[in-house]
């Protein structure tokens, strides 16, 4: 963690899905926040962190479980404001006096309405300007009684007490979500909550990389840095900001798998060795991870083989940088929340990612991650701040093992070099349209099938294509973005005129969830 002298915010998370969404709200506010499980809060670990403020979160126990998350009784002592959040609700009544119960109708999953019961208080400024409020409620156990010093302040349907509060000691609890969309006033109570904890604001990416650059010195000494530069946002502004900390003792490796853009590997180059000044190893290793990859076509095995092959290839050139003992990367704060389960054990593997849960011991590096505790839209702020280029800074996420994920089932050189062209339009088509920046993600997947169409009267039997694009704020969740049928038709066009070996276009209107972002 890096030591910053700003004010801290606690989020203690007792299991919820959506407990990331808390901390994006805060971050949005400046405000400095940590997510710890609920296991890790300790009195001893209070008084090191030193909150001015508390968040509870939600979460899927009942208090009237025995061994149920709870935090330790003295955090109710440090004389900061708390917030409870459903299950933080729940569990803070529990703990201080009040009753929890289970059923009996008042369950509430979706949307309700909130209305107010004495909305004079500071918590609520901008609240019920029209009456009530639509929140977003998901819960089973319901509070039945207050705990001594309370008072409602909202309520619903199904949850008399939807919004209480004992301001004497700033504690605060609500029933409902206000961190996600669908309170669409929810913002409005962070902000107030922040506000009357005492925040100012001051987390900001310009003292955050005057931190970091710090601390990189502080870790790294005189000694030599791999950099593990994929060509993504996140890998170079983790390279332009080490470079800004260490200069010459930073050696980038970037990695051509073959599985990368049209022509991304000469731009990436050139950019940070013509720009940027850096000392910059093209690894051109392509036909050994393809050579790897033959035959293959289950994703998970084609996604361990990537990883693994990656950690050979920085080992091989480490071994030829004099001094080198430190591997950077550019680890963000979800897959740092997401590595560690509030329950104590790991969640469900989805898919395996290359660049989390450590390095192997065989490496014989240790870690530098300066972002990662940092959010995408931070992460991006970050390397306005350092001075990227605006086009790269807001280009799409790529994932680590590249096109090997768009192209379901047998990987070929073939395959590949069709995906590469027929990619490249239909990103061309996105920007000549002026959508790029309306889409969190877009790419093309060649499937695996061909089918029979007919071209200049003859028959062709030739792949077919998928084209995806969604919108999302972080990723966890997506819809497909509704592009025109003029401008499908258009890219459907483009692309089986210009590339040679597709005749046939899909376009994949999945969300997120049921489907995943990537198709593998």
């Amino acid at each position: 963690m890096i030591q910053t002298s700003h004010d801290r915010l606690l989020i203690i998370d007792f299991g919820s899905q959506v407990t990331q969404l808390i901390a994006r709200r805060l971050r949005e506010l400046n405000v400095y926040c940590e997510i710890h499980p609920y296991q890790n809060v300790t009195d001893a670990f209070l008084a090191d962190f030193a909150p001015k403020a508390v968040i509870f979160s939600g979460g899927p126990a009942s208090v009237m479980t025995e061994a149920s998350p709870r935090p330790p009784e003295c955090i109710f002592d440090l004389g900061v404001p708390i917030l409870g959040i459903c299950y933080g609700q729940q569990v803070m009544m529990h703990m201080l006096g009040g009753k929890v119960e289970r059923g009996h109708g008042t369950a509430e999953f979706g949307r309700a309405y909130v209305t107010p019961s004495d909305d004079r208080i500071d918590l609520l400024s901008g609240w019920f300007l029209e009456g009530r409020e639509q929140v977003w409620m998901s819960h089973g156990d319901h509070v039945s009684a207050i705990a001594p010093g309370f008072e409602v302040y909202g309520t619903s349907p199904n949850a008399p007490f939807a919004i209480t509060a004992d301001t004497s000691r700033n504690f605060y609890a609500v029933q409902f979500h206000p961190e996600v969309h669908h309170t669409p006033n929810g913002a409005t109570l962070y902000e107030n909550f922040v506000r009357l904890a005492g925040f100012t604001g001051d987390w900001t990416m310009e003292a955050y990389r005057e931190q970091a650059i710090a601390a990189i010195r502080e870790q790294v000494g005189d000694k030599q840095v791999i950099c593990a530069l994929s060509g993504g946002v996140d890998s170079s502004v983790t390279a332009i900001l080490l470079h800004e900390a260490i200069g010459d003792q930073l050696t980038c490796v970037f990695v051509d798998h073959g599985l990368l853009r049209l022509n991304e590997a000469t731009e990436v180059v050139k950019m940070f060795r013509e720009s940027y000044n850096l000392n910059l190893i093209h690894a051109d290793e392509s036909e050994l991870f393809l050579g790897k990859l033959e035959g293959v076509s289950d994703p998970e095995t084609k996604r361990k083989i990537i990883g693994g092959l990656f950690i050979d290839v920085f080992q091989k050139y480490a071994n030829d940088i004099e001094g080198a003992e430190f591997l950077a990367q550019g680890t963000l704060y979800p897959d740092v929340i997401e590595s560690v389960s509030f329950s104590g054990g790991p969640s469900v593997t989805i898919k395996s990612h290359h660049n989390v849960g450590g390095l192997p011991e065989k490496m014989g590096l240790k870690l530098v991650e300066p972002l990662r505790e940092l959010f995408k839209d931070e992460v991006r702020a970050l390397g306005h701040e350092l001075g990227l280029p605006a086009s790269f800074i807001g280009r799409h996420p790529f994932p680590g093992p590249g096109l090997a994920i768009r192209c379901p089932g047998e990987i070929t050189r073939e395959k590949l070099t069709i995906l590469q062209q027929a990619d490249a339009v239909y990103i061309d088509q996105i920007r000549k349209h002026g959508l790029y920046d309306e889409i969190w993600q877009a790419f093309a997947a060649i499937l695996p099938m061909r089918t029979v169409g007919v071209m200049g009267d003859g028959r062709t039997y030739d792949y077919a294509l998928a084209l995806r694009a969604v919108t999302s704020v972080d990723g966890m969740t997506a819809d497909y973005y509704p592009f025109t049928h003029e401008f499908l038709g258009e890219t459907m066009t483009r692309i089986i005129n210009e590339v040679d070996g597709i005749n046939r276009v899909f376009y994949d209107v999945t969300s997120k969830p049921p489907g995943t972002i990537e198709l593998e």
